[in-house]
């Protein structure tokens, strides 16, 4: 279990994470939400240990995050970041590798191998396995990114993947196949944080959604119970009607258009 008690977390005198406390379980998949600048990421950094915060704390299994070593963490838990700057020739399957890096000492085993093949394929990557990591387009460089925090903590059940917008710069296949495969890390007794913008896709797989706003948590709970008309408004100031998809039960987000108006916004040419 993953348990976040009362977290504050600031730079000087700005408070950017407020008295933030859940906690999440094997087997749940959780989605954050939140406009710019809510402190999504800064929450997700302060989860996976590259930062303290102010006061609060943060246990993993029951143990306080700052007690692991670096070694310790990289066997139960994954981070994929928003920015994953390589620019060395790496072939995709070597970034992938990479994720293994804590398993072995000087070279990978079969069963490294095995793993990295396994979420290449899961992830719709083998195909490029070959190609210099700096030459591929930005979705399949997050997919590559994808199958090596997996191939981290593959066999590990009840590890914790911290994903930060992990769709970001996909298609919409790969969108869904993406979480998809979350969901199904989920499942398998994982725990997954993932950090998304799109309220359909979080209303579509995730089993819980905490949605941030100013640094501080305003709601969390299934989709079903926190994604409405008012919370919507509340979270992103925009108006919008939410439906029941009658299909598959889930919440639908529509948005209502908005309409520039020039004359109130002054413009140069």
């Amino acid at each position: 279990m993953l348990t976040v008690n009362n977290v504050t977390y600031q730079i000087g005198q700005a408070k950017l994470l407020k008295d933030i406390s859940f906690s999440i379980k094997s087997g749940e998949m959780v989605a954050v939400l939140g406009a710019n600048g809510a402190g999504k990421s800064t929450l997700l950094k302060l989860i996976a240990g590259a930062n303290r915060p102010a006061s609060g704390s943060i246990s993993l299994h029951g143990r306080p995050l700052h007690h692991y070593s670096s070694a310790e963490l990289a066997h139960i838990r994954t981070v994929l970041s928003q920015q994953n700057v390589v620019s060395l020739p790496f072939e995709a399957k070597e970034i992938v590798m990479m994720g293994r890096y804590p398993h072995y000492k000087n070279n990978p085993t079969a069963k490294d191998n095995d793993i990295v093949h396994t979420v290449m394929e899961a992830t719709g990557v083998y195909s490029l396995a070959d190609r210099s990591y700096p030459t591929l387009s930005g979705g399949e460089q997050q997919r590559v990114q994808l199958a090596r925090a997996l191939a981290q903590v593959w066999e590990q059940p009840n590890a914790l993947l911290l994903m930060d917008e992990p769709v970001a710069g996909m298609d919409i296949l790969y969108q869904q196949q993406t979480l998809s495969i979350l969901k199904s890390m989920a499942q398998k007794r994982f725990m997954v944080i993932s950090i998304l913008h799109d309220m359909n896709l979080a209303a579509q797989y995730a089993d819980r959604i905490i949605m941030l706003k100013h640094g501080r948590k305003w709601y969390d709970g299934t989709p079903a119970e926190v994604l409405n008309q008012k919370s919507v408004y509340e979270i992103f100031e925009i108006e919008s009607d939410v439906f029941t998809n009658p299909a598959t039960l889930k919440q639908l987000i529509m948005p209502h258009e908005i309409i520039f108006e020039q004359n109130k916004t002054p413009l140069t040419t």
